[in-house]
């Protein structure tokens, strides 16, 4: 925002200069350079002397974007109060009305307006009204609309002015319906939804409320007779409208923040007077609709005394906060151990003790707030064994190739939808855009769009993983849970002198699944099941289980998916569940064997579907606690073996703790071990 120094130097009474005033109001929290006209894009008729100052305001001060708002902070911190601006009430000469109704009253609870007559049609704003509105940005277009943007800069109050000869019937402040168009000022047709305030005459919907007016009843320079409006808009129901139709304009910027509730006719006034200067006419009386229970209510805020000399490291006296607050326009009534304070209807951002504390810092200049060193108790937090830890998790994955990353939690619709088809997203009311319109349900969404940009800088190797919350909805409401998700795609290993390069495939990314596992000791509990998912390509992907819980989900990128990302190459992708598969198998001191080992080679025929898996906890079950360790180290299929059928040769290591086995035990445990895969598997023994 940009103002006028001369103008504000005529509010306060007296002359300001640029440079010290801007080192006052920084050292407050209001971020403020001066910039000397040549350098603004001053017109040639602009004083060569002339400053403006160009303030950075962070969106809880939505008081400080006016002339008024800034002279009460210059006043405050000058140690003065600013009292209340007057402004004189301007007699109506005629009984002119137009009739308003506050359909949705909690969305606009007031709304001033006034019919003015016989304005001169043709004239123009006189060149130090049009000189202010440039040096504060802004064109001068026709007096009605140059004087509500100069009381919108004066005191903060957007205000828009209607041809009343454009107007059919009554206003009406309500919400749109379905699909209801509009043609807006800047001649683009917007289609709405209903809960985009609007105001509205018997023909329809006439303007965005707090945002923009409609073309359609708009002034002109035929214009004779005007329609001046005056509103509060609660910020709520502005909130997030602009950046949906790609509009960003000075009411809603206002609207959005906040502005005071209760200057409304104030505006009517100053902005009826300033017309009547420029282009005369007939003033009618000022008629306001107000709905008093929906106006905000500004309630009593505690401030302790001790907290706040704790906050701000130093000791103040009860007199001197006091002093600051009534300086701010908050009104205080002394309590046991503090205040309650009032904040004025302007403050939009006073609502907790935290608030005023920041207030009385400001006040009393933060380059006066003395350095402390902070002291606190300490609470050393309980390490368990019971739960993998995620940076344990991701140390593992780092170690094992992959980078980790954090993708934004809102993800696009479209992308969402061709990842989990049929979920039921949790959606944004007001998304940032339309790229992020719904919570993830996934993180692969995510995960997909940061392989895609690294693919397209000419990364060939990309390995990610990332640790997050996905949502989804349920019955009790919105659920949240934490997951581990990962993406490959490239070469195995880096480009290496040795050779042997090749892509990465489903059994690395299982490898790396399993290692997380065996972390927790649960990689013998992990079992990988065949089953589809309508992100993972037919026949090449796996449900994770631990026992009966389904934890997870690997496999290759459905080339639907594939397609879309326009990659060549296989992408694998995983997930799993934390809150189940971090759960850790607590480990337990078993001291080494004195004992000798036996090994027990077996060769056992089975059908190709059956997996290594089943079959290896299958040899666990019947060997008993006598088996220290069973590996694979032989798959045969071809001459003597049956079509599809696969000769696997396992070989067992058995050892007790207490005794040496003799070989006899051992043939007994082999024994065993047999029948019970050929009761289970269909196993067949191959001498």
């Amino acid at each position: 925002m940009r103002i006028d120094i001369e103008w504000l130097g005529e509010m306060l009474e007296r002359d300001l200069d640029p440079e010290q005033l801007a080192e006052q109001l920084t050292l407050a929290g209001l971020e403020v350079e001066p910039v000397r006209l040549s350098d603004a894009g001053g017109s040639e008729t602009a004083k060569p002397d002339g400053v403006v100052l160009d303030f950075d305001i962070t969106p809880n001060r939505g008081d400080c974007f006016s002339v008024l708002g800034i002279a009460r902070e210059v006043s405050a911190l000058d140690g003065s109060r600013m009292e209340p601006l007057t402004v004189p009430k301007v007699p109506a000469t005629v009984k002119d009305t137009f009739p308003v109704t506050l359909v949705a009253p909690a969305a606009c609870p007031r709304f001033s307006g006034r019919v003015i007559r016989n304005i001169k049609p043709g004239c123009h704003s006189p060149e130090w009204l049009r000189l202010r509105l440039e040096r504060a940005g802004l064109r001068a277009l026709h007096p009605v609309v140059d004087v509500t943007n100069y009381v919108m800069l004066e005191l903060g109050q957007p205000l828009h002015g209607y041809d009343l000869h454009a107007l059919s019937g009554g206003i009406s402040v309500r919400f749109a319906g379905n699909d209801e168009p509009l043609t807006l000022l800047d001649g683009n047709q917007i289609t709405m939804q209903s809960d985009v305030l609007v105001i509205a005459d018997e023909s329809g919907a006439i303007g965005l409320a707090g945002i923009m007016g409609g073309q359609g009843t708009a002034v002109s320079e035929n214009t004779r007779d005007v329609f001046l409006e005056s509103a509060f808009f609660s910020p709520n129901s502005i909130a997030g409208r602009p950046r949906r139709f790609g509009l960003h304009t000075d009411a809603s910027l206002r609207f959005e923040r906040g502005v005071d509730p209760v200057q409304q006719s104030r505006a009517i006034e100053r902005a009826t007077a300033l017309l009547l200067d420029i282009a005369g006419g007939e003033p009618g009386p000022v008629a306001e609709e107000v709905s008093a229970k929906d106006l905000p209510d500004r309630k009593p805020v505690s401030l302790r005394l001790g907290r706040l000399n704790t906050i701000l490291g130093k000791r103040l006296e009860p007199g001197e906060v006091e002093s600051q607050l009534d300086l701010l326009h908050i009104a205080v009534t002394r309590e046991k151990h503090g205040w309650s304070a009032a904040p004025p209807e302007f403050r939009f951002d006073l609502r907790i003790e935290e608030d005023l504390v920041e207030e009385i810092g400001r006040m009393t200049g933060y380059d006066n707030v003395p350095v402390v060193a902070e002291r606190s108790p300490r609470h050393v937090g309980r390490a368990t064994e019971a739960v993998l830890s995620e940076e344990r998790i991701a140390d593992a994955l780092c170690s094992r190739g992959y980078s980790e990353v954090v993708t934004y939690g809102f993800v696009d619709e479209e992308l969402a939808d061709a990842v989990n088809p049929g979920a039921d997203h949790v959606r944004l009311a007001n998304p940032l855009s339309q790229e992020m319109g719904v919570m993830r349900h996934s993180l692969w969404p995510g995960l997909l769009l940061a392989a895609q940009h690294n693919r397209s800088r000419q990364q060939a190797r990309v390995w990610l993983f990332e640790i997050g919350a996905q949502f989804a909805c349920g019955a009790d409401g919105v659920r949240e849970s934490r997951v581990l998700a990962g993406l490959a795609i490239g070469a195995h290993r880096p480009e290496h002198w040795e050779g042997g390069a090749r892509d990465v495939d489903f059994f690395d990314v299982k490898s790396d699944m399993e290692a997380i596992l065996a972390l927790a000791g649960r990689a013998a509990d992990a079992d990988f099941r065949q089953a589809d998912h309508p992100a993972l390509a037919g026949g090449q992907s796996a449900r994770l289980m631990l026992g009966d819980e389904a934890v997870g989900w690997l496999g290759v990128l459905h080339p639907r998916l594939q397609g879309r990302m326009g990659w060549k190459r296989s992408a694998i992708l995983f997930a799993m569940q934390l809150e189940r598969a971090a759960r850790a198998r607590v480990s337990r001191y078993r001291e080494y064997s004195k004992f000798p080992s036996l090994r027990r080679d077996i060769a056992a025929v089975v059908d190709d579907g059956v997996s290594a898996d089943r079959l290896l906890r299958c040899v666990r079950q019947a060997a008993g606690d006598a088996l220290n360790d069973v590996t694979i180290f032989d798959i045969y299929r071809g001459k003597g073996i049956d079509s599809g059928r696969k000769s696997v040769a396992l070989g067992l290591i058995l050892q007790d703790r207490s005794r040496t086995l003799t070989d006899t035990e051992a043939d007994r445990i082999v024994a065993s071990t047999t029948r019970q895969l050929e009761r289970d598997l269909a196993a067949t023994i191959r001498e």
